[in-house]
């Protein structure tokens, strides 16, 4: 089949002023004909403080971006961490009737992403500090799942912004395997964070511990893909894991 023009295109809030390896990662993982289209914010730090500031300016990239897109989604696990799941989910909820589209966020896309293969406990590997973390946790708690093992590497928002792609990849490996060994009974491994560059950690993970392993882009693109599953006009590359290898070829 000749792909001549974009069949599908995700709206991504991305939380920072540029995009880089958000997209990239996308655009080796989605399917050809998925078009990843972004608008920025200026997220200053992790803190409550600073995501609250960055709320009005949301409500613009989000009705900027709906005016083409397919689906509209929030990066930044930190962000919707810190609102927490309940103003997170309001949120998401007003910017479906500003919209007239789904809203959806990279945590909730998580969320179903481990619903959908049954995992209700999992390890999970960061590079934030514990106070990310523990608000991560506690908002996986209110969705019904479990971290049994954590493991992180802590830094600030502005060391993870100029950290090394291919010294993050190591990291990636380091981190996924020291939360899975310390928890076998873990169902999943999350690898949250959109400046993470970890899709190559994916399948070498996977292949060692025989889990899914989720990263930001591989569960909001397969949330995106999931909700027009019975219409997928290109699938996806089983190579880059289980989740996305769950769309690869057609149910049944």
């Amino acid at each position: 089949m000749s792909i001549v023009a974009p069949w599908y295109q995700l709206g991504y809030v991305i939380p920072h002023l540029y995009t880089d390896l958000d997209a990239y990662q996308f655009y080796r993982v989605a399917p050809e004909g998925m078009m990843l289209a972004t608008a920025g914010l200026d997220l200053k730090d992790y803190t409550l403080a600073a995501v609250e500031a960055e709320l009005p300016l949301l409500w613009q990239r989000l009705e900027l971006l709906g005016k083409k897109a397919d689906r509209l989604s929030l990066s930044g696990v930190p962000v919707a961490s810190a609102l927490g799941r309940r103003k997170m989910l309001e949120i998401l909820a007003e910017g479906r009737d500003r919209t007239g589209i789904v809203c959806d966020t990279d945590l909730e896309a998580h969320i179903a992403t481990l619903r959908h293969f049954g995992a209700q406990r999992v390890a999970v590997a960061t590079r934030w500090p514990e106070p990310v973390n523990e608000a991560l946790t506690r908002y996986l708690g209110e969705a019904g799942i479990e971290v049994i093992a954590r493991r992180s590497r802590g830094r600030s928002l502005q060391e993870n912004k100029v950290a090394s792609a291919s010294a993050d990849h190591e990291l990636a490996l380091e981190l996924g395997r020291e939360a899975l060994r310390a928890a076998p009974d873990a169902q999943a491994l999350l690898m949250p964070g959109g400046l993470w560059f970890a899709i190559h950690a994916v399948p070498i993970l996977e292949a060692e511990f025989g889990r899914p392993v989720l990263l930001n882009i591989l569960s909001t693109t397969w949330a995106a893909l999931d909700s027009v599953r019975d219409r997928l006009v290109v699938r996806p590359d089983a190579r880059w894991g289980k989740v996305l290898g769950d769309l690869a070829a057609p149910a049944g």
